[in-house]
């Protein structure tokens, strides 16, 4: 097992759901969620709750800073047609792993006398992802 820093990670994102994906500078976080329902199938007589596993819930956050040149998650976050969202854990030094797919994006920012102008993102999977490793 190579563990890693996430320095190396990045995002790249599209300004709408067919553009070409460009990696988004000041970005200092993001998340992923791939939280699987889970439905319950426990009968009479069973000796414990029992489950079967439905569809993953893909959804996550980026978070970082405004950029005043230009602002690719503003544009990804008003697209009617969604983006297309990659994100790699470690981009420098493992730039082959990453998961991908086409998602909704919600924009905040944030602004704050006593601190830098933050951008904030919330995407769900849009249709079906991918991962590779």
């Amino acid at each position: 097992m190579a563990l890693t820093a996430g320095k190396g990670g990045a995002v790249y994102v599209s300004p709408n759901g067919t553009g070409v994906a460009v990696a988004i500078g000041g970005l200092t976080n993001w998340t992923l969620d791939r939280s699987t329902d889970t439905i319950p199938v426990t009968a009479f007589g069973d000796l414990n709750k029992t489950y079967v596993q439905g569809l993953p819930d893909l959804k996550g956050t980026l978070a970082g800073f405004w950029d005043t040149v230009t602002d690719p998650l503003y544009a990804a976050g008003i697209s009617t047609d969604g983006t297309k969202l990659y994100l790699y854990p470690d981009r420098i030094n493992t730039p082959t792993a990453y998961d991908y797919g086409p998602a909704w994006l919600n924009t905040s920012i944030s602004v704050d006398v006593n601190g830098a102008v933050a951008m904030s993102a919330t995407f769900m999977a849009k249709s079906s992802w991918g991962h590779r490793p």
